[in-house]
């Protein structure tokens, strides 16, 4: 089994907010920045000009846009992994993977609820994440979707080397349900960035 990574999500609306977020969990290995442009989902976050403090982790961003492309050729240079959305890509899937990996970054892809494995089984070999989501995206504290732990199953099954992360609802019960599944990277939003001690709150998760 791979080494489990906690990664907090940010969501925010202008840099003093992302900062301050940020803050807090700082000593992350890994920070998600949840990027939201109002369009692919309802909400909007760090749909701005984003400015990343430096970190001792990696960020990667998670792309809910529509126009993902579009995000990358600007703001590829602020980040490390870039994780575009299945559902906003699908007529050139490979032309933005291939620019994410001509940029040096780690390439990713994230799937929503009702997405399955096998509409994006032939893109895996090419990617080093896949991001399963466990909710439907846009909302800190949207309703958990067990059924979609068994596409985490596919896909350790399928492909046992890739980084296959969770994002939704990743409380205490449903982080252990996750690695059971066999993810390796859980994002936690408001379950870490709610509490009193974020920090704290990470090493919790960990040791699940």
């Amino acid at each position: 089994m791979k080494k489990i990574t906690i990664v907090p999500a940010i969501i925010s609306d202008n840099q003093e907010g992302m900062d301050f977020a940020i803050s807090k969990v700082n000593n992350a290995k890994r920070i998600q920045l949840d990027v939201m442009d109002g369009k692919f989902v309802n909400n909007t976050s760090l749909n701005f000009n984003i400015n990343p403090p430096k970190i001792k982790g990696l960020y990667e961003a998670h792309l809910m846009v529509a126009d993902p492309k579009a995000w990358i050729e600007e703001n590829h240079d602020k980040v490390d992994i870039i994780i575009p959305h299945y559902s906003a890509m699908k007529d050139n899937i490979v032309e933005i993977i291939d620019l994410i990996k001509s940029k040096g970054k780690i390439a990713a892809i994230s799937i929503n609820p009702e997405i399955s494995i096998s509409d994006i089984e032939q893109y895996l070999p090419t990617i080093n994440q896949l991001l399963v989501m466990t909710v439907h995206p846009g909302f800190y504290g949207s309703k958990f979707v067990p059924e979609a732990l068994e596409k985490v199953k596919q896909a350790r099954e399928l492909f046992p080397d890739i980084d296959i992360e969770v994002d939704g609802g990743m409380n205490l019960e449903n982080t252990k349900l996750a690695k059971q599944a066999g993810a390796n990277v859980i994002v936690s939003g408001s379950f870490i960035m709610k509490s009193e001690d974020p920090e704290k709150q990470i090493e919790v998760l960990e040791n699940v």
